[in-house]
């Protein structure tokens, strides 16, 4: 898909980390994001369980509503209704992978006594990508985590996208009951202590080579940049990082690997 200028794409995401997975042993896998649009509810949950069932424990399950156009034109993919859909492929696709028995009839997709055979072998986390109120909400009750994207350095955009989560994660653990009965309580119970404890943010981050500084939109491709910016994002208290390299080269990938070896150092 185009957005005016060259073609740009990706690799299906599951196939990817499937062979990833297959030859690693300890590294985190993860999506940023997949958009719910594009697969069925159930497709979508077989996909991530066959990758835990490789991969036990290192799978974190990113998703999101979708948003831009061309792509689902160029495809053949729905693009109204873009949240009530993802509300409902989430309500079926967290209990598949929490080994439930789900029937469940909505607008868009249903499900009837499905259940997923292998089951995952474990928990696999969910973190929804949301901005807005009513994905936040959706992602306050059923989620592991926030993703946010695309940032260079902490600004107040960030700041007040992961105020608004944190709110969302409080008020979901007040409708689950003062006691934080429930999923949604258990994890909105301890939101509001700031940084994002108890609500744990995941943010991606652009690294541009030629960049002349670091900002809040992109970093430059310089060691000691990514370093500083690391340790900014750290005192944010954000918990994961997603690093996007451009033009990923392997030598820019290098550049990024010395910065996160100076920040570590």
């Amino acid at each position: 898909w185009g957005r005016g200028g060259a073609d740009e794409g990706s690799h299906e995401a599951f196939t990817i980390l499937a062979g990833v997975a297959a030859v690693t042993s300890r590294v985190g896998l993860g999506t940023l994001v997949a958009c719910t649009s594009f697969r069925t509810p159930g497709i979508l949950a077989k996909a991530a369980a066959g990758i835990d069932l490789i991969a036990p424990g290192r799978l974190t399950l990113g998703v999101g509503c979708g948003w831009h156009e061309p792509e689902y034109r160029a495809f053949g993919y729905p693009f109204d209704h873009r949240v009530s859909r993802f509300e409902e492929t989430v309500a079926i696709v967290r209990p598949l992978l929490d080994g439930e028995r789900v029937t469940f009839a909505g607008e868009w997709h249903q499900a009837d006594d499905a259940v997923l055979v292998p089951a995952p072998s474990t928990r696999v986390p969910m973190v929804i990508a949301a901005s807005g109120p009513r994905m936040l909400g959706i992602a306050a009750e059923v989620a592991d985590g926030w993703q946010a994207a695309w940032f260079g350095l902490p600004d107040a955009k960030f700041r007040g996208e992961r105020a608004a989560w944190v709110a969302a994660r409080e008020a979901a653990g007040e409708r689950a009951g003062s006691a934080g009965s429930g999923a949604a309580g258990e994890r909105a119970g301890s939101a509001g202590s700031g940084a994002g404890a108890g609500a744990p943010a995941y943010v991606g981050v652009q690294v541009k080579a030629g960049a002349a500084t670091s900002d809040a939109r992109a970093l430059a491709l310089d060691p000691d940049a990514i370093a500083d910016a690391l340790a900014a994002w750290a005192a944010e208290g954000v918990d994961h990082l997603q690093v996007w390299v451009q033009p990923l080269t392997a030598a820019n990938v290098a550049v990024a690997l010395e910065g996160l070896r100076r920040f570590r150092g």
